[in-house]
């Protein structure tokens, strides 16, 4: 019922009950009923305190109505706009109510015994520190074709097991007239000569490998050792380069100590022995790819690692005791450590080079020797090489003191 219309009441209701119990009650009963009243002009609207019905006993007339409909009216829209106003005021505490753990979860709060926890793993020198991310460093090559960015993981994969196969022994004890002394003169020689001709850093590490390949099968008297040397520089510039250097030229350079029908004959007996197979990968092969890694790379950082990869060419032990893959690692690890990159082996330097930083640091710490003595050192063409503003004068560079 609205609060228009008028309802016509009686001012009291008996029940159904007792109505059916009245048609069959006695004389006294019915002497005692009272009669219903009804008027007709009674209304009942709302009322504005509880919102129940309220009877008010009083003449409608056309003025009353119109009062009380103008009155329920404007009651209606105080309930609404105070409901509106709830429900807003509702919308308001619940909103705060989910941004405060959100600023929470933000910003946590901490406690008294986190705080004292983190600074004891601090001052004990346990740091939890964020696993770095695996990065792809072929993407910005992936227009290049010459990268041949599809295939370079296979071709590594590829280096990785054939790198085994013609590994070097410990042959110096079946060389009875050769040392690890007169290896180094050798190859600190090698090394003058390919700064003279400006060959390719490739030609450089596979003379070197083809000379380790060739004594490990084959005795050298002293006196063709250097012979080999030149043989082997002649046949790794042919490999690798577009205009290796003549004969003559190396003639020229060893001061005449071979004639060209000597050097022409022990290069035929070196191939003859070595199977013709010059495909290897020697370690230049691994530092172009473990540098390219080391991120973020720079001439200074390219420079510090083939300073330190050709130290250990130098040392027979480096060579014999370490793979080409090995020694690449090592020289990168130990170059980051020198030139303070952190973290100083990353996820992705141990993803594309498949060692640990356990497993590189000795022959790491070794390298870091050879630098710190070789400005001292009697053979010091590797040194004088990388003294050079060209190659970012990367030698005066002091050695790490943690390795």
């Amino acid at each position: 019922m609205t609060s228009h219309e008028i309802a016509v009441l009686p001012i009291r209701q008996q029940p159904v009950n007792a109505v059916v119990k009245q048609k069959n009650a006695g004389p006294v009963e019915r002497r005692n009923r009272r009669a219903l009243g009804d008027i007709g002009n009674l209304a009942i609207v709302p009322s504005v305190e509880t919102g129940k019905p309220t009877q008010i006993n009083r003449p409608i007339t056309r003025n009353f109505r119109k009062q009380l409909v103008s009155n329920a009216q404007a009651e209606a829209d105080k309930n609404v706009k105070k409901t509106q106003a709830e429900a807003k005021k509702g919308d308001v505490a619940k909103k705060n109510n989910e941004e405060t753990p959100k600023r929470r979860s933000q910003k946590p709060s901490k406690s008294l015994t986190s705080v004292l926890t983190a600074r004891s793993k601090l001052a004990c020198g346990i740091t939890t520190k964020p696993k770095d991310p695996l990065v792809n460093i072929d993407e910005a090559d992936a227009n290049n074709e010459l990268a041949e960015v599809e295939y370079v993981e296979d071709i590594y994969r590829f280096y990785k097991l054939s790198e085994t196969e013609g590994g070097l022994r410990d042959y110096m004890s079946s060389q009875p007239n050769l040392n690890a002394k007169m290896r180094a003169i050798l190859i600190d020689w090698i090394v003058e000569v390919h700064g003279k001709f400006e060959l390719m850093p490739e030609s450089l590490y596979l003379t070197i490998n083809i000379v380790d390949r060739y004594l490990s099968v084959r005795t050298v008297p002293r006196v063709e050792f250097q012979l080999v040397g030149i043989s082997a520089l002649l046949m790794a510039c042919k490999y690798e380069e577009i205009w290796p250097p003549q004969v003559d030229d190396l003639i020229a350079i060893s001061d005449n100590a071979y004639c060209r029908e000597q050097i022409l004959a022990m290069e035929k007996a070196i191939l003859g022995h070595l199977g013709w197979f010059l495909t290897v990968p020697t370690p230049y092969v691994f530092l172009v790819r473990y540098t390219k890694a080391s991120l973020p790379t720079d001439s200074k950082m390219e420079n510090m690692v083939l300073f330190l990869a050709e130290l250990g060419l130098m040392h027979y032990s480096i060579i014999v005791t370490n793979s080409p893959s090995k020694l690449a690692a090592s020289a990168v690890y130990a170059a980051r450590c020198t030139l303070n990159k952190t973290p100083a082996w990353t996820e992705t330097l141990k993803h594309h080079t498949g060692y640990y930083e356990d497993e590189v640091k000795d022959c790491a710490k070794s390298l870091v020797s050879f630098h710190a003595c070789a400005s001292e050192n009697q053979l010091n063409s590797v040194y004088t090489k990388f003294v050079n503003p060209e190659k970012g004068t990367v030698a005066l560079f002091p050695p790490v003191k943690i390795l």
